[in-house]
């Protein structure tokens, strides 16, 4: 079982950030941030939380299951604040921590700090709800505000995000359990795997109770010399080196269930992370296409390619999102932004911001691709316009 501490985690104050405040990079933050601002009855209370966030008026953050609080600091005084997030029921930890035990991928993007797309979408198969929506986030505060949020919980919302993003074991410990109890209930699930049991009869308690046996003398698999990379006729060292890069990240999209590249997709993957392949790779007839491809890649992955290579019509609350930010970064309150589909491109210029069905927003100029994804709209606009 888990200890007292690892179920009640301390965080000190983030402290005042430069520039606009950036809030959730990773796509299970943006969720926690969706649905805060998806609930929220007064816009002005979000746009003040987010100041006060970026500002650092929020203290040393508590979380706990159900549960994360802190003191917020106000021009009228100090405030206890607090959002609740219900924990979830026995019957759901063990669907979930039976799907997480299913594949070795998930457990291995947990302790990565990373919450796959496909571990979600089957917690939610089945019937487990992990990230917050619309009406899950039950704000609370000692301030004479009515407001849901008030300025007080959206701050301390925008700085969960944070955490969240460093940590996807915070939103964990929120729905009940803390990170080495998962882990615990992890292993107990996995151990039957690996114990023989059967035509000899030994049970799990019995191969777990036996003294190990010796190891082998490791000296006798040291290299004995020669060259690394094996040698073939006609086929250059090199080459070998490419296929055993490629392999590898063919075994990492397996292992995190992504779906199956293109052809195209695949070339694009492959000169964008082993860029002496460009030049053969490159097709005839269009190859500034094809540059434009690589260069997205290399930028934001397959949800980059994507991004570049179609449109699509996200809701207009997002897009919404983006104007208010880029109202906020502009001096001349005469400019705007066109928006066609999940496109804003700035008036009489080339800039424009993409936002991406992952929820990241990506730069262009003059329609190719200007640098890495951020989760927020305002500050790609302010480094694109500065």
């Amino acid at each position: 079982m888990s200890t007292p501490d690892d179920r009640v985690r301390g965080f000190p104050a983030f402290g005042r950030q430069g520039g606009h405040g950036q809030f959730a990079r990773s796509w299970w933050g943006r969720s926690w941030i969706n649905a805060m601002e998806d609930t929220a009855l007064d816009l002005r209370q979000l746009k003040q939380g987010r100041k006060y966030a970026a500002a650092g008026r929020v203290g040393p953050i508590t979380v706990s299951p159900g549960r994360i609080a802190a003191v917020v600091d106000d021009q009228e005084g100090q405030y206890r604040t607090e959002v609740r997030l219900a924990e979830l029921t026995g019957d759901e930890w063990d669907r979930f921590l039976d799907r997480v035990a299913s594949r070795a991928g998930h457990l291995a993007a947990l302790l990565d700090r990373d919450m796959p797309h496909d571990l979600v979408e089957a917690a939610d198969d089945a019937g487990v709800h992990l990230l917050p929506g619309i009406g899950d986030l039950d704000p609370d505060c000692d301030c004479p505000g009515w407001e849901l949020p008030c300025r007080h919980a959206a701050a301390l919302s925008f700085q969960a995000s944070w955490l969240l993003d460093a940590d996807p074991f915070v939103l964990l410990l929120m729905r009940g359990m803390g990170e080495r109890e998962l882990l615990d209930e992890l292993q107990r699930r996995n151990a039957p795997r690996f114990v023989r049991t059967g035509d000899d009869g030994v049970t799990a308690e019995r191969a777990y109770a036996d003294e190990p046996g010796p190891l082998p003398d490791l000296a006798a698999f040291a290299p004995t010399g020669g060259p690394t990379v094996p040698e073939a006729p006609g086929i250059p060292a090199e080459t070998f080196a490419l296929l055993v890069a490629n392999a590898g990240q063919a075994a990492t999209a397996l292992l995190t269930s992504q779906p199956k590249l293109t052809r195209k997709q695949d070339a694009v993957r492959l000169a964008a992370t082993c860029p002496d392949t460009a030049d053969r790779l490159r097709p005839d007839g269009n190859g500034e296409d094809f540059d434009r491809a690589v260069l997205a890649w290399r930028h934001g992955g397959r949800s980059g390619l994507e991004v570049l290579e179609s449109a699509w019509t996200p809701p207009s609350q997002a897009m919404g999102r983006a104007r208010a930010a880029f109202a906020e970064v502009v001096d001349d309150p005469g400019e705007g932004v066109d928006v066609e589909r999940n496109r804003c491109t700035v008036h009489g210029s080339d800039v424009q911001v993409r936002l991406g069905k992952d929820g990241l927003w990506y730069p262009y100029r003059d329609q190719w691709p200007a640098g890495p994804p951020e989760a927020d709209p305002g500050a790609l606009f302010a480094a694109l316009l500065g």
